[in-house]
């Protein structure tokens, strides 16, 4: 069968089944590496292993969420000819990366046979579906796929519901508008996000997208959040990160916060006019949250009192809120000390970054993810109110901030979709436009390779993140799905804005080209909110907890 054949019902078909396929291949991946050794010694001895599981089941997740796409826009009707040639790449290029090696970085390529999966690789491979994927011919399809994308057509991202569809016009027209023609010469200036578009971000309703209408926000979910963050991500990737502040603020005071706790401050944070900020992490902590030592401790007027040092702490200078993660049980050495503040800070600004008493500020100079700067901060003796203590419980602030880790790496994800989509827009706008020998240069196999891979890697991503936010909506647990999102939108991210940045040649690497922050910007999104190591061992004990259950 050629790439021409597959479309309309039998391609849905045929992507449910290898879908469904390549998820047994995971399982059979989980279970080997079960067998051949105990759980514990591998998380501690055999990352590579057990991250490399990790990863199958984040592909074939991704294939399936892919897969799922496709039949719900089959059901409406609204298939198009860049979604076929999409999926058909996308699925080819991940089966072949199950079947064959799967790039957890540049450097580290896990294969099957360092489980000995030949066997469930044989299973996978003799699966119809997934054999018709295997063996096509993409080139075709990659070629066809870039000269649609070239004429403007698009790859489907319509919901069918109206108003995620409206809302996803309004923020992509804000975005065009207001955010491309100014991002990148902001980035160039190393300047914050400017007030106004701060102001606008607010009537947006931005702030507060999932914050109950009771409290002033929209009341929307998680998938919505997707939809924002994505947009405005692919305009700037600090418009887009603006909202994380907001959604991690206002779902640990929405979930764990008092009743005057939440009638304080989820107003103020829906409206804009308090801008939150994380205040977690430590110089010599990292994601070893258990670990961090700054000590928050009852003073004699019965305020709480901050002492210690926090790191990377993003928008911090003009932030109003923090929440801030100390340890209020100076006794102990682990998570089970910790408890989470909400500590008001005064506005800083540029002259004066951190105008508050006993506490003090430097910036951390960085490549890219500009427009809200990164700060270390200091602490001496810094007041607190009495009642800042979140839902005032001591010793639950690791467990409160577990709450969050699901909404914050979906977020995440979707940042990380948009950078890739603006990767790709820049890649082949520029592939239009270069004339070399004769002809632009997007008629070259190698440079239209790059973008119609990038885009069909983009849908898979994005999809397993959509996935991953509709589980959180309907009130499940997706801790795992979270992480996958995470994970792979990551890759997908930086592949793409490389693959960009190397279609624009010498020119790329210029500051003056946007591709270049493009670039800056996608690496961090495997670093913050768990590097992707980190992201492997969520996933992978996630995946062992589940096959206990099952195996109990």
């Amino acid at each position: 069968m050629s790439v021409a054949d597959l479309a309309g019902p039998g391609l849905v078909v045929s992507c449910a089944g290898a879908a469904d396929t390549a998820m047994q291949f995971a399982d059979d991946a989980l279970d080997r590496l079960c067998s051949v050794s105990e759980p514990g010694v591998l998380l501690e001895e055999d990352q590579r292993a057990f991250h490399g599981v990790a990863w199958i089941k984040t592909l074939a997740t991704s294939l399936r969420a892919s897969a799922a796409w496709l039949a719900d826009l089959s059901a409406r009707g609204a298939v198009t000819r860049s979604d076929e040639l999409a999926l058909v790449i996308g699925f080819n290029e991940f089966l072949l990366q199950l079947v064959h090696g799967l790039p957890m970085s540049q450097t580290e390529i896990f294969r099957p046979s360092e489980l000995a999966l030949t066997k469930a690789v044989k299973t996978l491979t003799a699966c119809t579906d997934v054999e018709l994927f295997l063996s096509l011919d993409v080139k075709p399809a990659r070629a066809e796929l870039t000269r649609l994308l070239a004429a403007g057509h698009l790859i489907s991202d319509r919901f069918g519901d109206e108003v995620l569809d409206q809302f996803r016009d309004q923020l992509r027209r804000f975005a065009d508008d207001r955010i491309v023609p100014v991002a990148h010469q902001l980035h160039l200036q190393d300047a914050l996000v400017p007030d106004d578009l701060l102001q606008e971000m607010a009537e947006l309703g931005i702030f507060g997208l999932c914050i109950s209408e009771e409290y002033g926000g929209l009341g929307l979910g998680k998938l919505a959040m997707c939809v924002v963050t994505e947009e405005l991500s692919r305009a700037w990737i600090a418009t887009g990160s603006l909202g994380t502040r907001a959604e991690i603020a206002g779902e640990l005071i929405t979930q764990s916060g008092s009743e005057k706790q939440k009638a304080r401050w989820l107003p103020l944070i829906a409206s804009g006019e308090c801008l939150p900020t994380a205040v977690f992490t430590e110089p010599d902590t990292g994601s070893d949250l258990g670990a961090l030592r700054t000590c928050a401790t009852v003073s004699e007027d019965g305020d709480w009192r901050v002492n210690g040092s926090k790191t990377w702490i993003t928008h911090a200078a003009r932030s109003d809120l923090m929440t801030m993660l100390v340890r209020t049980d100076t006794t102990t050495n682990d998570h089970t000390g910790l408890s989470i503040l909400l500590a008001e800070k005064p506005r800083g600004s540029d002259t004066c970054p951190f105008p508050a008493e006993n506490m003090d500020g430097g910036e951390i100079e960085v490549l890219g993810y500009r427009g809200m700067k990164e700060y270390t901060l200091s602490f001496d003796d810094y007041a607190v109110s009495a009642d800042g203590l979140l839902g005032n419980e001591q010793g639950q602030g690791f467990r409160q901030l577990m709450h969050t880790f699901e909404g914050a790496r979906i977020q995440t994800a979707a940042r990380a979709i948009g950078v890739a989509r603006r990767a790709n827009e820049l890649g082949l706008q520029y592939a239009i436009e270069r004339k070399q020998f004769g002809k632009a240069i997007v008629a070259f196999p190698r440079i239209s390779d790059k973008i119609a891979i990038s885009a069909a890697e983009c849908l898979m991503a994005r999809e397993l993140t959509y996935l991953s936010a509709r589980q959180k909506d309907e009130g499940h647990r997706c801790d795992i799905e979270a992480g996958m999102a995470k994970l792979i939108a990551a890759r997908v991210a930086w592949s793409s804005a490389d693959a960009a940045l190397q279609i624009h040649g010498g020119n790329g690497y210029a500051l003056e080209y946007e591709i270049s922050r493009i670039l800056c910007d996608a690496r961090i999104l495997n670093i913050f909110e768990g590097a992707a190591e980190i992201q492997a061992q969520v996933i992978a004990r996630g995946l062992m907890r589940e096959r206990q259950k099952t195996v109990n």
